[in-house]
C-alpha cells in the first residue's frame, strides 16, 4: 500500500519498549549494566522516548531510572505503570505513586478499552473505568509528566463496542495525554483489520496524536505497525529485534528503515539514512550479545542473510545491477551484501566472492569450474559451505594456484577423564620442520585449539588476534551410502572481520579439529594475500 502524498515526510515518533516490553519476554533478564548499555545504544539511534521499566512491579528499576540521568540522554526516559486501582485516590495509589517516584519526563501509562476487561477483570463499571482513565493521566501530568496513553486490548474493544472503546481514549486525551497509543495487545488482529479501525479513529478524532503497539501472535506486528501509520498514527513504539512477551513485539529494526526508505516518513533525528539506520545492527547485535541469543541471520535489513546471494544467477545479477535482487543498498541499514558459495553457486558466485579478497578471475575459468565441482562432492558428503564460507574460499584459493601451505597438521591426540579437564598433543610442520605441543582446555576441542595455536605461536604470532566467538556442532546428518556424520561450524574474529568455517566428520572432534584449523588457515592465507598486494 502506497502512502497517500499529504503524509510523506512526516515524522513518526518512536518510543522503544525493549527494556520493558521486552523483558517481560520468556528467558529475557536484564542487569542494571545491561539496561544501561541498551539505553545508550538507542540514545544513539536516535529514538524519542526509552520505557525503561515498570517501578510498581519492579523495585529494582529506580536504580536504572536513577542512574541513566548521570548520562544526559536525548530521548525522554519513561516509566510505566497502570491507571490507578478502582476506588482508589490517584494521589493514594501505589502504582501511579511509583512513576512520581521514578522522577522521570515522561510516564506511559495503560488503561481498559474492552468492555470485557472492565467487567471481568477490573471488576467495576464502566463509569468507574473513564474515571480511573482521567484521573491517572491528570495526576501523573500536575507532576510535570508527559503522559503517553497505552489503550490496552483497544482494537478487540472497538470490535465488540465501537463507542466505549472509543470513549476510553477520548478520557485520555481530555485529561491531557499526549499520545494515544492503540494497542493489539492480544496481537491477532489481521493488518485489514487495523488500518480500518485506525482510519475510524482518525475520521472520529482528526486531532487525536495516535500511536500503535503491536503484538506478533499471528506473525503481524511489522505489519500491523507500518498500517497503523498508513492509517493516520504517528508514534510507534516496539523493542529492537521484536523481543517480548508470547511471541513478541513489533521488531523496530524492520519497522523503522521501512517507514522512511519505503513509505516516505520521517523517524530518528535528521541524519542521512546510511549514519542513522547504520547503527540498526550495532543495537540489534547488542541485544543478542547481552542475552546471550545467537543472532537470527534471517532478520530483515540486519541479519547475516539480508542480503545474501546464493543461486548463480542471483549473483550473476546482482554484480551487473545490485537492485535487480536487492531492495535497497545494504550498507544504508549498516549491513553488507554476501555471496554464499555453494553447490549452487556458479563461476560468477565465485568471482564476487574471490573480489572481497581483492582477486580478479573470470567467471568462465575453468579452475573455478574445478573448484566448484569439489565444493559440491563436499556437500554431497554432508559439509555446508552456507554456514563456513571460508572453507570453500581455501578451496578456491588452492585451485586458483594462490594457496600457500602455511603449516600442515600431521596428527592430534586426545585424552579425556572423568573430569572436564581434556588433554590434548598436536604435530604440527612448518616450513619442513615438525613442531609438537601439548595443552590442556576444557573439553577435547578447546584443548586441541590450545595445542594447535601454542605450535603456530614462535611462527604466526599475529594469531593471538584470531579468537574463537562461536562453535556449533549439528548432529547427525545421513548422508548417502555414508555412516552418519557430524557437521561442526566454529566462527572466528580478529576484531575486524569475522569468518567461519566447516568441518564433517563421523566424530565429532575430528570434525571440530578440520573447522579449527580452516578457521587458523583462512587468516593466515588472507593476510599472506595482502601482503602480496603491498
Amino acid at each position: 500500500m502506497g502512502v497517500h502524498p499529504t503524509y510523506a515526510g512526516d515524522r513518526v515518533q518512536v518510543l522503544d519498549t525493549t527494556l520493558r516490553d521486552g523483558a517481560q519476554g520468556a528467558s529475557v533478564s536484564f542487569t542494571l549494566k545491561d539496561k544501561i548499555a541498551i539505553a545508550l545504544k538507542l540514545d544513539e539511534l536516535g529514538v524519542d522516548y526509552i520505557e525503561g521499566g515498570w517501578p510498581y512491579s519492579n523495585p529494582k528499576d529506580y536504580e536504572f531510572f536513577r542512574s541513566i540521568k548521570e548520562y544526559g540522554l536525548r530521548a525522554k526516559v519513561a516509566a510505566f505503570g497502570s491507571t490507578r486501582r478502582k476506588g482508589v485516590r490517584p494521589d493514594k495509589d501505589e502504582n501511579l505513586n511509583s512513576i512520581v517516584k521514578a522522577d522521570v519526563q515522561a510516564a506511559v501509562i495503560f488503561g481498559k478499552s474492552w468492555t470485557l476487561h472492565v467487567r471481568e477483570v477490573l471488576g467495576t463499571t464502566w463509569e468507574e473505568n473513564l474515571a480511573m482513565i482521567s484521573e491517572s493521566v491528570e495526576y501523573l501530568k500536575s507532576h510535570g509528566m508527559e503522559v503517553v496513553y497505552d489503550a490496552e486490548h483497544f482494537f478487540q474493544g472497538y470490535q465488540e463496542d465501537p463507542e466505549m472503546a472509543l470513549a476510553s481514549i477520548e478520557a485520555a486525551w481530555r485529561a491531557g495525554a499526549s499520545v494515544i497509543a492503540l494497542a493489539d495487545t492480544n496481537g491477532g488482529t489481521p493488518p485489514s483489520e487495523i488500518y480500518r479501525i485506525v482510519q475510524e479513529v482518525k475520521r472520529r478524532f482528526p486531532a487525536m496524536p495516535l500511536g500503535a503497539h503491536m503484538h506478533n501472535d499471528i506473525g503481524c506486528a511489522v505489519a500491523n505497525t507500518l498500517m497503523a501509520v498508513a492509517a493516520g498514527a504517528r508514534h510507534v513504539q516496539g523493542t529492537i529485534n521484536g523481543i517480548g512477551e508470547r511471541t513478541g513485539n513489533a521488531d523496530l529494526t524492520a519497522v523503522l528503515p521501512t517507514l522512511e526508505l519505503k513509505m516516505g516518513f520521517k523517524v530518528l533525528r535528521e541524519e542521512p539514512p546510511q549514519i542513522k539506520f547504520g547503527r540498526l545492527r550495532e543495537v540489534s547485535r547488542l541485544v543478542y550479545e547481552v542475552l546471550n541469543v545467537q543472532p537470527n541471520p534471517y532478520q530483515p535489513y540486519v541479519g547475516d542473510f539480508a542480503f545474501a546471494h546464493k543461486g548463480g544467477v542471483h549473483a550473476d545479477a546482482v554484480m551487473k545491477v545490485p537492485r535487480a535482487y536487492e531492495h535497497i543498498d545494504p550498507e544504508l541499514v549498516g549491513n553488507r551484501r554476501v555471496i554464499v558459495v555453494s553447490e549452487m553457486a556458479g563461476g560468477a558466485s565465485l568471482a564476487l566472492r574471490l573480489s572481497e579478497l581483492g582477486i580478479s578471475a573470470e567467471k568462465r575459468d575453468p579452475r573455478l569450474k574445478a573448484a566448484l565441482e569439489e565444493i559440491k562432492r563436499l556437500e554431497r558428503e554432508g559439509y555446508s559451505f552456507d554456514v563456513g564460507p571460508a572453507s570453500a574460499e581455501l578451496i578456491v584459493l588452492k585451485h586458483l594456484g594462490l594457496y600457500r601451505e602455511m603449516f600442515k597438521l600431521k596428527e592430534w591426540r586426545v585424552i579425556t577423564g572423568p573430569t572436564s579437564a581434556s588433554y590434548a598433543v598436536v604435530k604440527v610442520a612448518i616450513g619442513g620442520i615438525d613442531y609438537v605441543e601439548g595443552a590442556e582446555g576444557v573439553g577435547p576441542v578447546h584443548a586441541v585449539d590450545m595445542a594447535l595455536r601454542k605450535a603456530l605461536a614462535k611462527a604466526f604470532p599475529d594469531l593471538q588476534r584470531v579468537a574463537l566467538r562461536d562453535y556449533k556442532v549439528i548432529l547427525p546428518t545421513l548422508v548417502k551410502n555414508t555412516e552418519s556424520v557430524v557437521r561442526v561450524t566454529v566462527e572466528f574474529s580478529d576484531g575486524s572481520r569475522v569468518w567461519r568455517t566447516v568441518g564433517v566428520s563421523t566424530n565429532v572432534v575430528e570434525a571440530s579439529v578440520k573447522a579449527l584449523a580452516d578457521g587458523l588457515d583462512y587468516y593466515l592465507q588472507v593476510a599472506s594475500l595482502a601482503v602480496a598486494k603491498i
